[in-house]
């Protein structure tokens, strides 16, 4: 029968029906709670991953010689190879996951009745301003736990931050050096607190974490079992992270570190690998004693303790609870910086000896999940500036570095390409994006492969970069230098584009298939550089709380009352409808959680005002506490594609109007 005998690419193209089809369908017929379901999906990825490559390595590859095509075509492979094995290794942990929430419930109360064990709060500070300070500290002071300390660690030895520790009711602490940085600063809080009678666990936050009321009372139910030696639990943030914001999607895609902390982490507690990372933990204190102290030997301390403990024989668990909120970097720099940071510390661990091929107690799985580290961070953004440049070599020197055809590129990537798209999403909730995605990885892939390749030869003599937070973001501010290199590789990518395709004597006339394979990367490639140049304008930024919603409240004036709608609410202001006021009005409001607050009007409109907040000492405190301290977790957990479409839409339409 005529309509069976399909042409190739179209049976390719039903290839790629039949996956999406399952895609489909599969969310009434998997969970991604299930083992075994988890299992499946990801084995099939992993199979079509191995095919894929298989496919490359056998009919893609330039003939051996001494040709730039055969250096160009097995260099780009080499890497992509790389980034494949990465793959691989991380749809293997991601076929378990575990949630640890109903194990805390269980053990809430786990010790003797009236015999809560003792904790301490450890906030380790450099430079951070008093905004950023002040809500971790009342954040800290408002837990619910019976017996806690909270010492704030102040490396910059701050006068006004000593006077605002005495005000507040907690310990300000400072040492005579800076040696060890963070961790360092850290183990001279131990000290101190071994001399005076130690506690039983010890909390650690960044200066700008702000522990929920519950916290430790969650965590520390997890210590029921002696060999726990570190609960860990995931940092959500109450603004948005540069992408997020400088794509104005703050409202309908979540952070960029969603993918790890809510899901990542929970497959590698499956597997006993999660692991540490520094702010919202809390250790068990005699087995940080155990092994002395928080390590000082990476910079990256918070990875190399989870090591050490394990070594010794603790293990580390991890809550997947929003329990703490922070600051995400807000300017790219920042993100830049400190995704560079992260990368080199983990080359330093594994050059270590924690290192997986070192001389220690560690279980195979742990050496398995250092090396997963050092995969990912050497071949992901390596592969990234490598699908950029590499299709250069063709326009520019007719090379080709992947020899194939269409139907195959369908049948072969394009199968691939598509059932890890859908896994990936089906147990994230939509958190992989392609192109967003890829912004993410490529502004930073030259310092990040950078530091990791300078982490593996020269482990040691790297200073700890403190990552900036706060500071005046109430302006546009274009990142020129970070722009160049992307804006150059649009530039010739363009430019490549144009002489291929109207020029003969560029042209790629024996490519055959070819050309269709080169002009879609091609064409996929100027949408990310394209974007990337969007991300690296950065928009100003306004002080919101990310959780906030309208609620009702009651305005006095001049002895009446009226009920309004608080529409938006910061720490010193906010916006109501409902009654209109008088330009400079003196008004108290009923917030709820904080009381009678008194303010001025500062911007009156016909159904409502701007007001300026003058709080008590107490109620400013109260404001912090019911921003940061309480409530769910801030902000988008999972994507809202058709937000994330329209906020596309707006953003872009506004970049062309500004041009």
């Amino acid at each position: 029968m005529p309509f069976l005998h399909l042409s190739e690419t179209g049976s390719s193209l039903v290839h790629l029906v039949l996956v999406l089809a399952i895609g489909m369908i599969a969310p009434a017929l998997f969970s991604r709670t299930v083992t075994w379901h988890r299992a499946l999906l990801f084995g099939i990825a992993a199979i079509l991953t191995l095919r894929y490559i298989w496919w490359r390595a056998t009919e893609t590859l330039a003939p051996l010689g001494l040709s730039l095509d055969f250096f160009a075509s097995w260099s780009f492979f080499a890497i992509e190879a790389g980034a494949a094995l990465s793959s691989i290794s991380a749809f293997l942990i991601l076929s378990r996951t575990l949630d640890r929430r109903p194990e805390a419930d269980r053990h809430l109360d786990w010790w003797n009745p009236g015999e809560a064990p003792r904790a301490a709060i450890l906030i380790a500070t450099y430079n951070e301003e008093k905004e950023v300070l002040e809500r971790t500290i009342v954040g800290a002071r408002a837990s619910n736990y019976p017996h806690v300390e909270v010492l704030v660690l102040d490396d910059g030895k701050r006068e006004w931050l000593r006077e605002f520790c005495e005000e507040r009711g907690v310990r300000h602490v400072t040492r005579p050096d800076n040696k060890g940085a963070k961790a360092g600063n850290m183990n001279h809080a131990l000290d101190l607190l071994e001399a005076e009678g130690p506690p039983d666990f010890i909390a650690v936050l960044d200066a700008d974490f702000v522990p929920h009321t519950n916290f430790l009372s969650r965590t520390i139910a997890l210590f029921h079992q002696a060999d726990v030696g570190l609960v860990q639990t995931p940092q959500h943030f109450f603004n948005a992270d540069p992408i997020q914001h400088n794509l104005g999607l703050s409202r309908s895609y979540p952070d960029e570190q969603r993918f790890f902390f809510d899901h990542l982490q929970s497959s590698r507690d499956a597997w006993g690998i999660g692991f540490c990372c520094g702010t919202s933990s809390v250790a068990r204190w005699e087995a940080i004693r155990k092994i002395g102290g928080f390590p000082t030997e990476s910079i990256t301390e918070d990875f190399m303790l989870t090591l050490a403990l394990q070594d010794a024989g603790y293990r580390t668990v991890y809550l997947n609870e929003a329990l703490t909120e922070g600051l995400a970097p807000e300017g790219l720099k920042e993100y830049i910086t400190q995704r560079a940071r992260w990368c080199l510390g983990l080359m330093q661990i594994a050059r270590s000896r924690l290192g997986p091929f070192g001389s220690n107690s560690l279980r195979l799985r742990d050496r398995w999940s250092v090396v997963d580290s050092v995969l990912y961070w050497t071949m992901s953004f390596a592969f990234r500036l490598a699908a950029l440049i590499y299709p250069l070599l063709y326009w520019f020197f007719n090379v080709t570095v992947v020899d194939a055809t269409v139907p195959d590129v369908l049948s072969y990537f394009g199968v691939y390409f598509v059932w890890i798209l859908f896994t990936l999403n089906f147990v994230s909730g939509g958190l992989v994006v392609p192109i967003v995605n890829d912004v993410s990885q490529l502004l930073g892939a030259v310092p990040i492969s950078r530091a990791a390749w300078t982490g593996l030869l020269q482990p040691k003599g790297h200073p700890f970069s403190v990552t900036a937070k706060g500071g005046d973001r109430s302006k546009v501010v274009v990142q020129w230098r970070l722009m160049l290199p992307f804006a150059t590789m649009f530039a010739f990518t363009f430019i490549g584009l144009v002489l291929g395709i109207f020029f003969d004597r560029y042209a790629f006339n024996e490519a055959g298939d070819g050309k269709l394979v080169i002009l879609f990367w091609t064409f996929y490639n100027l949408f990310v550089l394209a974007v990337t140049l969007v991300v690296c304008v950065e928009l100003p930024r306004r002080e919101r709380h990310l959780g906030d919603q309208p609620e009702r409240a009651i305005v006095r004036m001049g002895g009446e009352e009226h009920q309004v709608w608080i529409t938006s609410l910061t720490q010193n202001t906010l916006r109501i409808r409902g009654a209109a006021i008088a330009d400079e009005q003196q008004v108290e409001i009923e917030i709820n959680g904080v009381g009678l607050v008194r303010a001025v009007v500062s911007l009156p409109s016909e159904d409502g005002a701007r007001l300026l907040l003058e709080p008590t000492m107490d109620q400013h405190d109260a404001l912090l506490r019911r921003f940061y301290a309480t409530g769910d977790a801030p902000g988008v957990t999972q994507t809202r594609y058709n937000g994330l479409l329209r906020d596309l839409a707006r953003r872009f339409s506004f970049a062309q109007e500004s041009a």
